[in-house]
């Protein structure tokens, strides 16, 4: 039987990378990275083999999917925002059996997953930065699933989490689950994007997450379950949050207790509340 040894919500902001680069932005997010870092190093006291990703930038229209290559390599430059992240080098081992499994799993509940093994499909930047800073000498392997859910149901993406845990039953070996996506998502207006890479939009927004991260650090998971489709919805969540949803039906829903430990406090990047926080296993 295997075993899940740390959850966790991580934030994959492109100006992490950004902030590795000289110029007025050198080391603007270096508490993002050292949070990963803080994460790595954790995962590898615990014996992690795998990390799975539910990557909010992973846009799909219909059906979950979940990258199953060997080998992940190439040089990654951002559709989204090239002047950010460009010409970023990586190179990683899939878990290939274990993605399988977890679709199989996911159908089984009635979720429409399905899992690749296709060369030409590459990671997104959901995967790729968080696994830069914590996966750089290849020590995990490493899994992608898609969580930019454009047509799904939070009740489904909750029912992978859970199949998730199935499969890690008939799995031999320890894994990590991250939910690579923000809080709130409302991405500053362009005109005040210099001006703005450290702020939040709208106020309403920088209130809302703190009032989330507060019911996290309290446990209050039940509540916060109940509030999840309206503040994806009115704080313009990243992916809907299905990544959360994801997670959260990794740790049980609203029979969840833990309380959440930030590792890297809540931050705004360009318009959006970031945060790195581990939920603790009971």
């Amino acid at each position: 039987m295997g075993k899940i040894a740390l959850a966790a919500k991580v934030t994959h902001v492109p100006s992490m990378y950004l902030s590795e680069m000289p110029g007025k932005n050198y080391g603007c997010r270096q508490s993002a990275i050292d949070g990963h870092k803080e994460i790595s190093r954790r995962c590898r006291e615990l014996g992690v083999d795998t990390i799975i990703v539910f990557d909010t930038h992973w846009l799909v229209n219909s059906g979950y999917h979940i990258n199953c290559n060997a080998v992940y390599e190439g040089i990654y430059t951002s559709n989204e925002l090239p002047h950010f992240i460009k010409d970023m080098t990586y190179s990683y081992e899939g878990n290939p059996a274990l993605g399988h499994l977890i679709a199989e799993k996911a159908r089984e509940k009635g979720v429409r997953a399905m899992s690749h093994e296709i060369p030409s499909l590459e990671m997104e930047y959901g995967t790729l930065v968080p696994m830069r800073y914590m996966n750089d000498d290849n020590h995990f392997k490493v899994l992608s699933i898609s969580a930019f859910c454009t047509s799904h149901e939070l009740e489904n993406s909750r029912k992978l989490g859970e199949a998730l845990v199935e499969a890690i039953k008939e799995y031999d070996g320890t894994v990590a689950v991250l939910a690579s996506g923000s809080l709130s998502h409302r991405f500053i207006w362009d005109v005040k994007a210099e001006e703005g890479m450290d702020s939040y939009t709208r106020e309403f927004d920088r209130q809302v997450d703190l009032r989330v991260v507060d019911m996290w650090t309290q446990g209050l998971w039940a509540d916060f379950v109940k509030m999840l489709p309206e503040y994806a919805e009115y704080c313009f969540g990243e992916g809907m949050m299905h990544d959360t949803a994801m997670l959260l039906g990794v740790m049980g829903w609203d029979q969840y207790q833990g309380k959440a430990e930030i590792i890297t406090e809540l931050f705004a990047s360009s318009g959006t509340g970031q945060i790195n926080a581990i939920l603790p296993f009971d």
